[in-house]
């Protein structure tokens, strides 16, 4: 029998391990899921923390966070920013074939953490091929990071641009085409609400200061400090991703 989690206002909607479904923060979910289940909880009560949902299920926290939310999306859980997850209305179980997720993209941290093996080497390679009218295209869109600092969507929008812009200074489409697809994932649901727990004022403004030293890179024609100042920029956006809810 396979458990559903309900989503407000839509019956059957269940978590399941599907063929267009494969993903291990989907799976988690259903486990935590059933776990609620069986203690349980009542709507208002906090869920266990991260870290022992973490040792209950031996898999990492970040994957635990997000299972959580898409726990959250789906109406099961709130996160409260501070306090931890509570529970809103309790997992039920009923028959059905109907997946979970109607997106079977990749979770947050699987992403960035691709993002980072490859774009680390993207941009060693664009500091040796990048021409001035790339520098042209890169630095325009870190001018427009600057510019709309205070305005988050249109800031989002300049970063994707500055990334993609990068790729595209390499010469190779394919790298171009890997590049713009994972900028591109950034877009979906649970990235979105990742992105809302932890996207801050002083995000973008690091941000600003990351992406400065990778154009300074580019312009230097110093690959591996553009490797460098790439990888350092998405390994702190996975940091940043990674705070404690508590």
């Amino acid at each position: 029998m396979a458990m559903e989690l309900m989503t407000p206002g839509v019956q059957g909607t269940e978590l399941v391990d599907d063929v267009n479904v494969d993903r291990a923060y989907l799976r988690l979910a259903n486990q935590i899921g059933e776990l609620l289940t069986k203690s349980g909880l009542k709507p208002g009560d906090r869920l266990p923390s991260e870290r022992a949902l973490a040792d209950q299920f031996e898999v990492s926290r970040t994957s635990v966070r997000e299972a959580i939310i898409a726990m959250e999306l789906h109406g099961i859980v709130e996160v409260r920013g501070g306090s931890g997850a509570y529970l809103v209305q309790p997992p039920v179980r009923v028959y059905g074939t109907t997946a979970f997720m109607p997106e079977s993209g990749p979770g947050p941290f699987e992403l960035l953490r691709a993002r980072c093996l490859i774009e680390s080497e993207v941009a060693f390679v664009a500091a040796e091929t990048r021409k001035d009218s790339d520098l042209d295209r890169i630095f325009e869109a870190l001018a427009d990071m600057r510019l709309y600092i205070d305005d988050k969507a249109a800031n989002i929008a300049a970063d994707r641009r500055f990334h993609v812009c990068i790729a595209d200074a390499t010469g190779n489409s394919v790298l171009l085409q890997m590049v713009t697809a994972m900028c591109n994932q950034t877009k979906s649901p649970v990235w979105n609400k990742m992105d809302q727990h932890f996207h801050s004022a002083d995000m973008r403004e690091a941000s600003q200061h990351d992406h400065q030293l990778i154009f300074d890179a580019l312009l230097a024609r110093d690959p591996f400090a553009a490797r460098a100042a790439m990888r350092a920029h998405l390994e702190r956006v996975i940091k940043v991703f990674s705070q404690s809810w508590r």
